[in-house]
């Protein structure tokens, strides 16, 4: 017979069949032989032998129903041995039953001969998966150590101390020691809880003290890397550990967050550098998921600007919702190409449709909202580098509120059931033209509440760490690049999230909304742009101000030094979220609306600028926008757009 993977896989059920009946009948045996000292008389052994199929026949189907054969041997643990328990409880109870039952007096087991069988047989069954596992595990080590060995890999193994001795560590160590080649060698455990101090943890690995005995322990086990294996820790648990181990010094790592682990993204053991998302971000998120599956599943789901590092986010959120069809609309044809090609690795029954589009082409949008009829509409499509937008006032307004409108209307028009606009926190107070176009994008969908039954939601909130043109990414570019790092004010704030957090907290919104809300986001304490330049140059293993100089180059026309989310009590209502609240906004007649629409489309197509940002001060009463730039200042603004954008 050829061979084959199926083949294999059938031969390995078939031989754990027949090791599952010889535990069994081997268990059996061995219980008689003890109840009876191992002094079995012919009457005994005729007994033994009329009884053994019957009971490995009952046990070996009791195991089966209970799955305690289904579980993979490989992945056996304590976890596994509530099968076990289950259906030896049962298999005594059925024998017992039919010792009380049968006619036949040598069909009938000794109750002291079957709590010993039941004892034996299913922790034997129990046992023999657990060593084939420790097998399996011990030649998996041996090859990959042979084979780092091999690729001249077969370096000295680093000591290491692992941070935080809970489920999160606990996994990290099992899988270091369960491997051959990750060169690490775990010397204990750190953990500030005290009741845990003296305590093991796995494979002998004790917990030798807290975070504070660091500099010690890294001095006397003579440690190369500490790892922090803390599953929900807080930024500013992240801080000091970081920051402990710069001073004493030794290097710092971090395994992946747990949403990275769960998605599939990476393996527990994929130990990292510690980044900043870490230290401004890792508070997890808690959601809602039942409002948000009533919300997507089996539902055709439009995201825009899909290809964009919110829009794509998006999109790998909803599909974790099971939506019967996912629009991607991008008019990037290659950003567009990669998120398609990334969902369909990781879904591939799932319907996904790439659509190249511009959310301006009313007859392109028309057609596909009439041809697919999405009922849920995530809309992130938009210009948002503010000193970009300074300069190119007439193309903020076509696309982040004249397209938004379109997007908006055809939804209605098509009876979307919901409509979300992601707006931005510089559209409190707007002192830049995009601040001020999303502003008015969030009134121009507003009134619409009032047209359709769709329900229009608006979700503000802060700067998104790592998303396209936000200051991390110039920031590590200029590092790499030897500095200096450029700021515009040393003094400045600002509120950041994670990509991940920040689509969560959308689709969340999009969920309480009934049609007409401003949502913001808590984005937790505001960080100083200061303290993340120096950040970054220390997690690059470099010193600021030494190896790397900081610049402040002045700040430039519509960036603010405080940005705000409107938390005073009498401007939100808080919602059944706790990092979700409600802007009290004042509402603006239709009239209103409806002309600002006309004025504005009028002006864009007559190109005024002046005329628009003098509009858009008048349209907006909040609104405090500089004065129209003039050519000189122009162009000395597109040379300060080389420094970066930090607003």
């Amino acid at each position: 017979m050829k061979y084959s993977p199926r083949n294999s896989r059938a031969v390995a059920r078939v031989i754990q069949v027949l090791l599952d009946i010889s535990a069994l009948g081997i268990a059996f045996g061995a219980a008689y032989c003890l109840r009876f000292d191992f002094v079995l008389t012919p009457s005994t052994i005729r007994h033994l032998v009329t009884q053994l199929p019957i009971v490995v026949l009952v046990q070996f189907v009791i195991l089966t129903i209970c799955r305690a054969r289904s579980t993979i041997w490989r992945y056996t643990d304590l976890a596994h041995m509530r099968s076990f328990v289950y259906s030896g409880v049962a298999s005594f109870v059925v024998i017992t039953i039919m010792r009380l039952t049968l006619p036949y007096p040598s069909w009938r087991v000794p109750l002291s001969v079957n709590v010993i069988d039941v004892v034996l047989a299913f922790g034997g069954a129990y046992l023999m998966r657990v060593m084939r596992r420790a097998e399996y595990e011990y030649q998996q080590k041996r090859r990959q150590q042979k084979s780092s060995n091999g690729n001249g890999n077969g370096k000295k193994k680093l000591a290491v101390l692992l941070i935080g001795a809970g489920r999160a560590g606990l996994l990290a160590a099992k899988e270091i020691e369960a491997r051959g080649d990750m060169n690490l060698a775990i010397k204990g455990f750190v953990d500030d809880d005290r009741a845990k101090l003296g305590r093991t943890v796995v494979a002998g690995h004790r917990v030798l003290g807290s975070t504070d005995d660091l500099p010690r322990l890294v001095d006397e086990l003579k440690i190369d890397h500490v790892i922090i294996t803390i599953a929900k820790a807080a930024r500013h648990q992240i801080h000091r550990i970081v920051h402990t181990c710069e001073e004493i010094p030794v290097k710092v790592r971090i395994i992946p967050q747990m949403y990275e682990i769960i998605d599939g993204r990476v393996e527990i053991s994929r130990i990292r550098d510690v980044q900043i998302e870490d230290l401004l971000g890792r508070q997890p998120v808690e959601l809602d998921s039942e409002s948000i599956r009533k919300e997507l599943t089996r539902k055709t789901v439009m995201v825009t600007g899909a290809g964009g590092s919110i829009g794509s986010e998006l999109a790998r959120q909803v599909r974790r919702f099971a939506p019967a069809r996912l629009l991607l609309v991008e008019r990037a044809e290659f950003a567009l190409f990669e998120i398609d090609h990334e969902l369909r690795a990781v879904d591939p029954n799932l319907e996904i449709l790439p659509l190249v589009a511009d959310v301006g082409d009313e007859a392109r949008m028309r057609s596909i909202f009439e041809q697919y009829r999405p009922e849920v509409v995530l809309h992130s499509a938009a210009h948002k580098h503010v000193p970009l937008m300074e300069t190119h006032t007439i193309e903020a307004v076509k696309n982040n509120v004249l397209n938004t409108r379109l997007m908006a209307e055809l939804a209605g028009e098509f009876k979307a059931e919901v409509f979300v606009l992601i707006s931005t926190d510089k559209a409190v107070r707007p002192t830049s033209m995009m601040g001020a176009t999303k502003r008015a994008a969030e009134l121009m969908i507003q009134d619409l509440h009032r047209v359709h039954a769709t329900r229009y939601v608006a979700v503000r909130f802060g700067n998104v760490i790592g998303s396209a043109g936000s200051v991390i990414p110039i920031f590590s570019e200029q590092i790499r690049n030897g500095g200096p790092v450029t700021l515009t004010d040393k003094r400045m704030l600002r509120y950041f999230m994670t990509i991940p957090e920040a689509a969560q907290l959308v689709l969340q919104a999009s969920a309480l909304g009934q049609g007409g809300e401003v949502f913001i986001l808590h984005m937790g304490e505001p960080v100083k742009i200061l303290d993340l330049a120096e950040t970054l140059i220390t997690l690059s293993g470099l010193k600021p101000y030494e190896e790397i100089q900081i610049v402040e180059t002045g700040m430039r026309p519509g960036e603010k030094l405080y940005e705000e989310l409107s938390f005073e009590a009498e401007e939100t209502i808080p919602t059944s979220h706790r990092k979700i609240f409600i802007n009290k906004l004042p509402t603006v007649e239709p009239d209103t609306v409806r002309v600002a629409l006309k004025v504005l489309a009028r002006l864009v197509d007559e190109r005024n600028e002046d005329e628009l940002r003098r509009f858009l001060n008048d349209l907006l009463p909040e609104a405090q926008l500089t004065a129209p730039a003039t050519a000189s200042t122009r162009k000395r603004r597109r040379l300060t757009l080389i420094a970066g954008g930090n607003g």
